[in-house]
């Protein structure tokens, strides 16, 4: 049988899969015209992902985030929902030296709570909802100025560009996760779900 991981310096190390249990705190819609959220019961999910948000749609411009195109091509959607965690916002209000920050804020459509550490969940992970739904993990959401300058003028911070400045930095690997649709219904505020975490690995070549 062929051994795919010899015995070497830096050997891989396989992580199994493991299920997690966490709850939706809130839920949160933006409108089409604008990047900040609303409070709502519900969300409607779809395959393009939330029926009337801002980031709805199967597909999306790139932007400073995909150097590797030009500004405004046009590729596939896999940021159709913003994911946060309130003890995360929590950290980097303190970093920032203001009281809070609120996930309607920053543009997240989902607060989540009891998952440790959800911005390090890896690209993947499944998020199975107690009514079926199901939302597929892409990666950390990158915290970027447009963010920044939102929560410096709601937190009434005296030098608003310097909070948008200041934002990307506080907020590195505490912004939380984007996500895309996998299996669509609705969720509801206060639902269960079922996290599962996949196997991991470092590649190393």
């Amino acid at each position: 049988m062929l051994d795919l991981f010899p015995e070497a310096e830096t050997p891989v190390e396989i992580v199994p899969s493991r299920k997690l249990a966490a709850r939706v705190a809130a839920l949160y819609l933006a409108p089409f015209d604008r990047f900040e959220t609303r409070a709502v019961d519900t969300l409607q999910l779809g395959f393009d992902g939330i029926e009337g948000d801002f980031h709805a749609g199967t597909t999306r411009r790139s932007g400073g985030r995909e150097p590797w195109y030009p500004r405004g091509t046009e590729m596939r959607n896999e940021r159709q929902l913003s994911i946060v965690a309130a003890d995360e916002l929590a950290i980097v209000a303190e970093r920032m030296g203001i009281a809070e920050i609120k996930p309607e804020w920053i543009g997240a459509n989902l607060l989540i709570e009891g998952l440790p550490h959800l911005s390090m969940l890896p690209t993947g992970t499944q998020l199975f909802f107690k009514g079926g739904e199901t939302v597929k993990i892409d990666a950390q959401n990158g915290p970027c100025r447009i963010a920044g300058r939102s929560v410096a003028e709601n937190a009434g911070m005296p030098d608003h560009e310097a909070g948008a400045l200041l934002f990307p930095k506080a907020a590195k690997r505490l912004r939380g996760l984007v996500a895309w649709v996998e299996k669509p219904g609705t969720i509801a505020a206060g639902e269960e779900i079922s996290v599962r975490v996949p196997e991991q690995w470092i590649y190393r070549a």
